[in-house]
């Protein structure tokens, strides 16, 4: 390329509104009176807002436009204004056509006159942030089922076992396992079996409440997490399951898939490696008595 076909250097002025993002100012006072003295760019993510109104008031307009987000990104600022750090934070930014998109905001703070002027940048980071649920189903999803795999169950099964202890409320949970997977797959093939895999898990999530989570250990064994559940309500719960298995066709015919379900309940400071084992020991008595049956442990 020679120098006459060269691009002519744009001004400052003139590579704003190509920036795909936001540059802006933004300036809150001791008393807590918020402005943004300064908002350009050619991002498209504050397109329907008011930046007139922003430059002389956005007290008013800062929580609808970051919505639940809200409170965080006020500790943020909060942050950032007591000990002049960075600001940075993110936050869901609603539209018009109920399409959120994710914001990302970088600022440096200054001391300014009665108060602090941060200087910086907004950028549209949607994409990005879908990227990172999607990879987070990844780790947390079977498969196989759809249902949270063992990492997501005892992570969630560890909070609910604090509420447990802390509050003083009951915490059971169901070991499931299939009962003869194996001559389901000999018989029918994996093929088969996966499907019976996938309408189990459908079924269960229809049967048991919206407060428990349904987990897929590994092969043909689940667990259930019911938090506010007695030992008593669990074994009504989970016999009803058993029940409605074994009464339902999954292809390979009524009364061919059938479980074995052993029930526990959390007790107040019990490792969980002791109540997943104490479940485990009820499981196996469920299949020693002649499976298609349900067992407690207390």
């Amino acid at each position: 390329m020679s120098v006459k076909d060269m691009p002519i250097p744009l001004s400052a002025d003139g590579l704003v509104p190509l920036i795909p993002g936001v540059i802006f100012q933004f300036y809150r006072s001791s008393s807590g009176h918020m402005k943004f003295p300064y908002l350009e760019g050619g991002g498209n993510a504050l397109g329907h807002i008011d930046r007139v109104q922003l430059a002389h008031d956005a007290g008013g307009l800062l929580e609808p436009l970051t919505g639940s987000e809200y409170p965080r990104v006020m500790s943020a600022i909060e942050r950032s204004a007591r000990w002049m750090l960075p600001l940075t934070t993110r936050f869901r930014l609603p539209t018009p056509n109920a399409k959120s998109q994710w914001i990302a905001v970088s600022a440096n703070p200054a001391p300014a006159s009665d108060g602090v002027l941060w200087t910086g940048m907004m950028m549209d980071i949607t994409d990005q942030v879908i990227e990172e649920q999607r990879l987070r189903r990844l780790c947390d999803t079977d498969a196989l089922t759809g249902l949270p795999n063992r990492r997501k169950l005892m992570k969630h099964l560890s909070h609910l076992a604090s509420l447990s202890a802390r509050h003083g409320t009951p915490l059971s949970i169901m070991m499931i396992d299939i009962d003869h997977f194996k001559l389901i797959n000999d018989r029918w093939g994996h093929l088969q079996g996966d499907e019976v895999l996938r309408q189990l898990a459908t079924k269960m999530k229809a049967l048991l409440r919206c407060e428990d989570m349904v987990a897929r250990l590994g092969g043909e064994e689940f667990m259930v997490a019911l938090p506010l559940t007695s030992l008593q309500q669990c074994h009504k719960l989970a016999d009803q399951l058993r029940k409605a298995v074994s009464q339902h066709d999954f292809s390979v015919g009524t009364g061919e898939v059938t479980l074995s379900i052993g029930v526990t309940e959390y007790r107040c400071g019990e490792p969980l490696k002791n109540l997943i084992e104490r479940t485990d020991q009820a499981l196996y008595s469920a299949k020693d008595v002649g499976r298609d049956c349900v067992c407690l442990l207390s």
